[in-house]
């Protein structure tokens, strides 16, 4: 069997897309309709006219694709793939900062779960963190930012201001080596160092660009240079060497990649669709209440 042609031939049938992370392999990125990160896979999902959604992703991301479009069949190939960060805080936890800390705005990473989103105030990516952490704080508000701690500590850097943050983490960025980062950029002297914002700081502070991977895609495209040094995880290569096949890309450290994104399968794919299983379903009170978070996000994202 084809599998290609085959999910191809069930996305007509069934008018389905299929939406995939940066961060898979690439011959899920081949297939996808829409490739992209958080923010612009949210954006596609508020919008699509498929009957169908199949997330190539980790499950936070299906889950999100399911609150804002209820009507639709949500399905996600690998239930198993799941978010280490998003694991780091419970609606539990949230819960009861909440209770303390009653004033505080929640600002939550869209790397959460559905329930946890409930129980913010907006939600934010690593696209638009910035913006809408300094719009909150502009308008006086104490905020805690969850769960990146990394990404919550850059944007108190770069707006030199301070606020809460919960001690969560990528661990597939948090743990990247300095030392490895230096000894690439000791090999390739010339190459810019590109990062992602759950980086740790001394990361950061090498990199000369920061950004989502969406960002760091169109600085590759935009930059003068010819060779650059990517810390985040190592599916965006593809993507880059495909949109930039005159330059050179190498990954920070062998360390760069999520085995939960690794987990799908062109078979996986074709399975779930032919099939139209591991469809993700929310709560109805917990879906109400995260899609206003969302949709604040998506206001301030303008």
């Amino acid at each position: 069997m084809d599998l290609v042609k085959e999910i191809e031939r069930l996305k007509k049938e069934k008018n389905a897309i299929i939406l995939a992370h940066f961060y898979q392999e690439k011959e899920i990125q081949e297939i996808a309709d829409y490739l992209g990160d958080s923010l612009k896979l949210a954006q596609i999902a508020m919008n699509t006219d498929a009957d169908i959604i199949v997330f190539c992703g980790v499950h936070f991301m299906a889950e999100t694709a399911k609150i804002l479009n209820p009507e639709k069949k949500v399905l996600l190939p690998v239930l198993k793939a799941g978010c280490l960060m998003a694991d780091m805080i419970s609606s539990d936890e949230l819960r009861n900062y909440k209770l303390q800390h009653p004033d505080t705005k929640i600002i939550t990473y869209i790397n959460s779960t559905a329930s946890v989103k409930a129980l913010s105030d907006c939600i934010c990516t690593s696209t638009n963190a910035l913006k809408i952490i300094h719009h909150y704080l502009n308008e006086g508000n104490q905020i805690l930012y969850c769960p990146d701690q990394n990404l919550g500590n850059y944007a108190m850097k770069i707006g030199n201001t301070s606020f809460e943050v919960w001690n969560g983490c990528c661990p597939i960025h948090h743990y990247l080596d300095k030392q490895k980062v230096i000894s690439e950029k000791q090999k390739h002297p010339h190459a810019q160092i590109l990062a992602h914002p759950e980086c740790q700081m001394e990361i950061l502070e090498l990199a000369d660009y920061v950004g989502s991977t969406k960002q760091m895609l169109d600085y590759s495209i935009q930059s003068e240079a010819d060779e650059f040094i990517i810390c985040t995880e190592k599916g965006v290569l593809y993507a880059m060497e495909k949109a930039n096949p005159d330059k050179k890309f190498y990954l920070a450290s062998p360390t760069l990649s999520c085995a939960h994104m690794k987990f799908t399968t062109l078979k996986d794919v074709y399975e779930c669709l032919s099939q139209e299983k591991n469809e993700i379903f929310v709560e109805e009170v917990v879906a109400f209440h995260a899609k206003k978070a969302l949709d604040k996000m998506m206001e301030l994202s303008k």
